[in-house]
């Protein structure tokens, strides 16, 4: 007798619908048709059954505070930064953790069970990293949760923020972060790079770089992080995200750069959502998409990961916590129409995004922790195209959240 079992599953991979059994927190069978009775039963009828979606870039201590103090009217990245300075001296505890609760919840409603979120570390009295570092715990029978360091202002643009890093990692923190286009110069940005991955090493930390997330095509640190991942090793437990002037670098150069990534293996995670909003700000037309060059990496094997970045906050005032929406948004971005490509995208919600994170009980297999989405929809492409929201969600064994989808009625003689 398991305590549940999911019948009648669509499975990506599989050529017939499985059954899908679940015994405390964890799967212990998946198979067409199984003997075994569960005290509780799903019929999914032919649905889409899926592992959970990763939200690979977020920021929890900002969600769902836009317009605090004020709105973000020119809609750029450095009016957001400079509300966010303004926002920060009035953070709380219980403000931070309440709202990043919240996104949560309604990420976790989207079918979304592992989040990497970046925390400001620049704030001297690291209330917000606290904050989350408390959640993490509070959350974890439901939510995996990474948390990244992150020197939204710079490493080196004030005296105290190098050693508020290190702080970060002493007291937790599971990623070291970094924003090297936005240091005073060219060379204290290459320094934090190095400086990022000597932390990482110190401290036995993954990596997750804001990197040249800008229009300007001489903002170079992409080749900085992967020439580092090539010397050093471990590409694979590197992460830059946006990336954006990549999509403005000349092709000749960004064709060499894609062979040095080929290398490294360091993963990429872009964010379409919040950067075809921020970026090209400066353009007037044509207008750049100021997006990273998501196709041409995935081409190249490059793992590519999403994330929706904001929720609500000074630099986006959309967001729903839906990936699914993020994915939506990269196949036309992207321009990966293509029905492999729109495989591709699915991918970079979920089974990529894993690989960004270094996840590794992650996946429908006997024996990992039963989280699992079951989607109003019969595959990928379709989850896609109609932007569902998922029937269940069930974390670590448990339903933690259902939807009835909405019936529409249409009388017309």
């Amino acid at each position: 007798m398991s305590d549940l079992i999911l019948r009648n599953c669509r499975v990506r991979g599989e050529s017939q619908p499985v059954d899908i059994a679940i015994t405390g927190a964890f799967i212990d069978a998946i198979a067409p048709n199984l003997p075994q009775q569960g005290v509780r039963e799903i019929d999914c009828s032919g649905k889409l059954v899926t592992p959970p979606f990763v939200e690979s870039h977020i920021h929890l201590d900002s969600v769902l505070a836009a317009g605090q103090p004020r709105f973000n009217e020119s809609g750029t990245l450095f009016e957001g930064i400079q509300i966010w300075g303004e926002r920060k001296p009035s953070l709380t505890h219980e403000d931070v953790q309440q709202r990043a609760l919240a996104a949560l919840k309604l990420m976790a409603a989207h079918g979304c069970l592992y989040v990497r979120t970046h925390v400001d570390v620049t704030e001297p009295r690291l209330i917000a990293l606290d904050a989350l570092l408390e959640l993490r715990e509070q959350v974890r029978d439901w939510m995996t949760l990474q948390i990244v360091a992150f020197p939204q202002d710079g490493m080196y643009s004030r005296k105290d923020n190098e050693a508020l890093l290190e702080e970060a990692m002493r007291r937790g923190a599971d990623v070291v972060g970094g924003i090297p286009h936005y240091e005073l110069t060219r060379e204290d940005g290459v320094r934090s790079v190095q400086h990022a991955f000597d932390l990482a090493e110190r401290y036995d930390r993954l990596i997750d770089i804001h990197c040249d997330e800008v229009d300007d095509d001489q903002s170079r640190f992409v080749e900085v992080i992967v020439a580092e991942a090539i010397k050093r090793g471990h590409g694979e437990r590197v992460a830059a995200s946006h990336t954006t002037a990549f999509g403005s670098y000349n092709d000749s150069y960004a064709y060499k750069l894609l062979g040095f990534i080929r290398r490294s293996n360091v993963n990429f995670i872009a964010n379409p959502l919040i950067n075809i909003t921020l970026q090209g700000r400066m353009d007037t037309y044509p207008k750049r998409r100021g997006l990273t060059r998501i196709k041409e990496l995935w081409q190249q094997g490059a793992n590519v990961s999403l994330g929706q970045d904001c929720i609500y906050d000074p630099w986006y005032i959309f967001g729903t916590g839906s990936m699914i929406g993020v994915a939506h948004m990269t196949v036309h971005v992207s321009q990966m129409t293509g029905l492999q490509e729109i495989d591709a995208c699915f991918d970079m919600i979920s089974v990529n995004g894993a690989k960004s994170l270094q996840i590794q009980d992650y996946g429908l297999k006997v024996g990992n922790p039963a989280n699992i989405v079951v989607l109003d929809a019969p595959d990928a492409f379709s989850a896609l195209r109609y932007q569902t929201i998922p029937l269940y969600t069930i974390a670590r064994g448990r339903v933690i959240a259902s939807n009835t989808p909405a019936q529409m009625q249409v009388d017309i003689s």
